[in-house]
């Protein structure tokens, strides 16, 4: 099978992707906009072939391009799991006769409008919504659903340009802000815990999933610098109040017809245990939750979509043994990496269950937490018990400080 991925060696766990695919049996050959030198050694190791275009988002040029550069070879598959490149890949399908997410299909999942609308009609319980494209539509849409509002690009990914609005002078004072934003979506706000509902799909069906809980709600976490963002993936998946949920994930990938890869989806669970959907990525999620489900079964989660995506099945058990919670952490100040404090203590104790940490050396500049939930670094720790795992990344919250100079 040949399968063209899309953006091989970016965003970070991209190259793993790409070697999952050739792990899978595939000749895989890439096109991006990064030269060839800069691609990480995994993916150049991995690539049969490679075609720099100048810009993804031309795609009569790319589509040009990789004909000339593919002349005699037949595409089975094209992938992409970056949330930008999601359109480009359905058009690059029809272009050349590939199966996969047609257009129609990856607007719905693009468009945020389009997929509530989708899920509204198959009788999903979704936020009441509307799409604006001014000032004036956007204050009459938040006068009919009612304050609080949420307010999120029609195609955006993340919580990046996302607020929850209280009262018209918040309305005000946030329209300036999305000035850059072509259409926004206005939705009623949903007040309840968040979670994820994770997917590798085979033929339409669901072959693994991972839940993910949210610790703060995303939101939340985007509007306040102090707080160390946590992501948990939970292993107890069949707990009683998580099944209408999973349920609700099942109906949604039914409902939008995703047929094979990888999904992403975020829902809430309200206090009197009403579910809502929130939103879906036909991509798996970033800020390294897919490492989460590797370490939380201890699979291979990067071959296994690769066999779902090339062979139509997966030959992997899946064993959930742990829960597997990440701290995001945030520099105080500005500047570089100056100096940590509670590393140690915090090593000592809980040491033997940190699978990963990633915080930035002295002397790096900070990152800008608003940007990237990465932030300056994160810690990634497990353990079969969820109260215990709990215990461990809410001292790691509070007790782990960065400091910058």
């Amino acid at each position: 099978m040949n399968v063209l991925i899309i953006s091989p060696g970016y965003p970070a766990d991209m190259p793993e992707f790409t070697r999952g695919l050739a792990e899978s049996g595939a000749t895989v050959f890439g096109v991006g906009d990064q030269g060839t030198a800069a691609l990480p050694g995994l993916v150049r190791s991995q690539l049969a072939d490679y075609v720099q275009v100048r810009s993804l988002w031309d795609t009569p040029a790319v589509i040009k391009q990789l004909h000339d550069r593919l002349r005699g070879s037949t595409l089975d598959r094209i992938e992409c799991l970056w949330e930008p490149g999601i359109m480009l890949a359905a058009e690059l399908r029809q272009h050349f006769g590939v199966p996969g997410l047609s257009i129609e299909q990856a607007h719905r999942f693009r468009d945020k409008e389009a997929m509530k609308v989708a899920l509204d009609n198959a009788g999903i319980r979704t936020p009441r919504h509307a799409a604006v494209d001014s000032s004036a539509a956007c204050w009459e849409a938040a006068e009919e659903i009612g304050f609080p509002v949420i307010l999120k690009p029609i195609a955006g990914a993340g919580s990046a340009d996302t607020y929850r609005i209280e009262s018209r002078d918040d309305l005000r004072a946030v329209l300036p802000r999305l000035q850059h934003v072509p259409t926004i979506s206005v939705e009623e706000f949903v007040d309840g815990e968040e979670y994820t509902f994770d997917t590798i799909t085979v033929g339409g069906r669901v072959a693994y999933y991972n839940v993910a809980w949210y610790r703060p709600r995303p939101l939340v976490a985007r509007s306040n610098e102090w707080i160390s963002p946590q992501v948990v993936a939970l292993r107890d998946v069949d707990a009683a109040y998580l099944q209408e949920g999973v349920k609700m994930g099942h109906d949604v990938i039914a409902a939008l017809g995703f047929d094979a890869g990888f999904t992403h989806m975020e829902w809430y669970r309200k206090q009197d245990g009403e579910v809502v959907f929130g939103e879906i990525g036909a991509r798996p999620p970033g800020a390294h939750q897919v490492d989460q489900m590797k370490y939380a079964c201890d699979f291979d989660v990067f071959r296994t979509w690769g066999q779902a995506v090339t062979t139509g099945e997966i030959d992997a058990k899946v064993e959930r043994h742990f829960n597997v919670a990440t701290i995001y952490k945030r520099a105080r100040g500005v500047g570089r990496i100056a100096r940590y404090e509670g590393v140690d203590a915090l090593q000592k104790r809980y040491g033997q269950h940190v699978v990963w940490n990633t915080l930035l050396p002295p002397g790096i500049p900070r990152r800008d937490w608003r940007k990237t939930l990465v932030s300056d670094g994160f810690v990634m720790l497990r353990h079969p018990d969820l109260a215990e795992t709990l215990e461990m990344a809410d001292a790691v919250g509070s007790e782990l400080q960065i400091f910058a100079e």
